[in-house]
């Protein structure tokens, strides 16, 4: 196991051993990963961006993931990033039906320029809203192997060794995964391609 990791999983295993102060140990250690990936999803929609700071995301998630370690308890780093990307995905889907569902500020408010030739509102964006939340549904309804790898390689930014190591697999069974999860993603989403 990488340094990260190895100090995650003792802290987990400290956790699940009564340790309650563990659990706020390992929020703390996964914190910077876990920023960096509200950064990069914050990147991937300008829109959402104009309405939200990165570290809003993070906290959000956070707390949305400190309640669920009263119920759920992670035994690896495996189990913990599932659990920590499932509740930052939530959170980013959350955010963008707030601010440009039917009532959203983000929605109604237009100060963009963006006007067609026509002098009619630009109509693409909300699609573009509509396909972000689409994407993050579609991971979250990815069989459980793949969208373990997706959150690992694609939300985490883990290389594929990285994701072989925490989920305890072979680099080859990671590829494979990974090009399983990307096939369906991009048969789901109308054939754009994912990266």
């Amino acid at each position: 196991m990488t340094g990260h990791t190895t100090q995650l999983q003792n802290l987990i295993d400290l956790a699940t051993k009564g340790d309650n102060s563990a659990w706020e140990a390992t929020l703390q250690h996964a914190c910077d990963r876990l920023r960096a990936l509200a950064s990069r999803m914050m990147r991937t929609n300008q829109r959402v961006r104009r309405w939200a700071e990165t570290d809003d995301v993070l906290q959000n998630s956070l707390i949305r993931l400190h309640r669920s370690l009263s119920e759920v308890r992670p035994e690896s780093p495996r189990q913990f990033y599932g659990l920590a990307t499932t509740h930052m995905r939530r959170e980013l889907i959350d955010l963008a039906r707030k601010h440009f569902g039917a009532e959203g500020l983000g929605a109604n408010h237009h100060t963009d320029g963006g006007i067609a030739s026509d002098n009619k509102p630009n109509t693409a964006e909300p699609e573009t809203i509509e396909a972000w939340i689409k994407f993050h549904e579609q991971v979250e309804a990815l069989p459980d192997q793949e969208r373990e790898v997706v959150n690992l390689l694609w939300y985490e930014e883990m290389s594929q060794p990285e994701a072989a190591d925490v989920l305890g697999v072979s680099l080859a069974t990671v590829k494979r995964r990974w090009q399983s999860a990307r096939i369906r993603l991009s048969e789901t989403l109308d054939g754009e391609a994912f990266q």
